[in-house]
């Protein structure tokens, strides 16, 4: 069974923040590190030792910046796409991580932007306050919420089960839902990326060796629901998965013809992972929606800055693999709705961030090695589906 961290082990919890690699990755690039506050770090642990017995879930959380050398930028994410910026009556987090955010984030201060943003975003957020911000954005699909300590409702691993040999359908990208099937990989499931001709993995593009890590071993299928044989390819692909893992909101796979709710009904255990839950229309990547639930650190100044790399990807991606592994409530299928932002939330309860203590043993971030290599997009697409037994109309 499932273990959750004892909120009373305060020397546990610094213990596991300074063996997980992000103590380096905290606070301002000319002051000393600090030590975040709650017990992400001792939960990963415990994700980790129920996934695999004996792993370090801790140091999941670091482990990209070892790839891409990202180091600690203060109110700036370790990545450069989001901020975090003063509102009238607080503090907000506020992302720039796609192409058509630029646009996005002009419509929101309702006024034109150059190639830097952040001047007239900064002078907007300065005069409003955080709920107006959290309006408009969820309106224009902005990643972008003012900094706050929601309350949480998190799903809980059950009793651990076998994955080994059962099919994994992953729709996911970026770092949580790959992470999440790197995971069940490694414990013996077949798993099966899928992607779409017009929106290919956006990881592809980033550190190739992070990539590799955790896509490697996997097949890849490439299908157009806007086609009506892979529509129905995709439909019959999913009826043969034990496993499916979707990170976006819910209407997305929902306008390729698949029904969560259905799948599950059916046997399934479909893991979904959204930013604020599947009743949300909020988005949200791994450093906004870690920061807006209040996992930040504080400068000298005392201003917020971010704790780690888009810590709450990978704290979401172990979870993810826990509950998948997890007997499901029902014995049969299940969906698991797991929200990000109250993931990260659930771990506030205990601990302010602290500085730095002299003579302290920090741990950095580390790579880990990995076997094989990533398929390129589309390259399974046919043995696959032969060999599943899909046919297309």
């Amino acid at each position: 069974m499932f273990a959750w961290p004892d909120d009373a082990d305060e020397d546990r919890r610094v213990l596991d923040w300074l063996g997980s690699g992000i103590v380096p990755l905290t606070g301002s690039p000319d002051e000393s590190p600090r030590i975040p506050p709650g017990n992400a770090a001792t939960l990963a642990r415990h994700l980790g030792e129920f996934i695999n017995g004996n792993e370090d879930g801790a140091r999941f959380l670091s482990e990209r910046a070892a790839f891409t050398g990202f180091t600690r930028s203060g109110s700036i994410s370790l990545g450069g796409s989001c901020r975090l910026l003063p509102t009238q009556d607080g503090w907000a987090a506020v992302s720039c991580a796609r192409p058509d955010d630029p646009i996005l984030l002009g419509a929101l201060i309702s006024a034109e932007i150059d190639d830097d943003p952040w001047p007239a975003v900064s002078a907007w957020l300065a005069e409003q306050p955080g709920a107006e911000l959290a309006e408009r954005a969820a309106l224009l699909g902005l990643a972008a919420a003012p900094v706050a300590c929601p309350t949480a409702s998190v799903p809980a691993p059950t009793t651990r089960r076998s994955v080994k040999d059962l099919l994994v359908v992953d729709f996911s990208a970026l770092w949580a839902g790959p992470l999440c099937s790197h995971l069940l990989g490694a414990a013996g499931a077949r798993v099966v990326k899928v992607e779409t001709p017009t929106r290919p993995d956006g990881a592809r593009r980033g550190n190739s060796e992070f990539y590799e890590l955790l896509h490697a071993g996997h097949e890849s299928v490439v299908l157009d629901p806007s086609a009506s044989p892979d529509r129905s390819a995709l439909a019959q692909l999913v009826e043969r998965a034990d496993i499916v893992i979707e990170a976006s909101r819910p209407r997305a796979l929902a306008g390729f013809g698949l029904d969560a709710e259905a799948a599950a009904a059916s046997g399934t255990t479909w893991i979904s992972i959204t930013a604020a839950g599947r009743n949300s229309a909020r988005i949200g990547f791994g450093d906004d929606i870690a920061a807006s639930s209040g996992l930040v650190a504080q400068d000298n100044s005392g201003a917020p800055v971010f704790v780690g790399d888009a810590i709450a990807d990978p704290l979401s991606g172990l979870m993810a693999a826990a509950l998948a592994m997890s007997e499901t409530p029902t014995g049969a299928g299940y969906l698991w709705d797991l929200s990000m932002a109250d993931l990260v939330a659930s771990t506030l309860t205990q601990g302010t961030d602290a500085p730095l203590p002299p003579s302290c043993i920090v741990a950095i971030p580390e790579k880990r090695q990995y076997v094989g290599s990533a398929s390129t997009s589309g390259s399974d697409t046919h043995a696959v589906l032969r060999g599943l037994g899909i046919v297309a109309p």
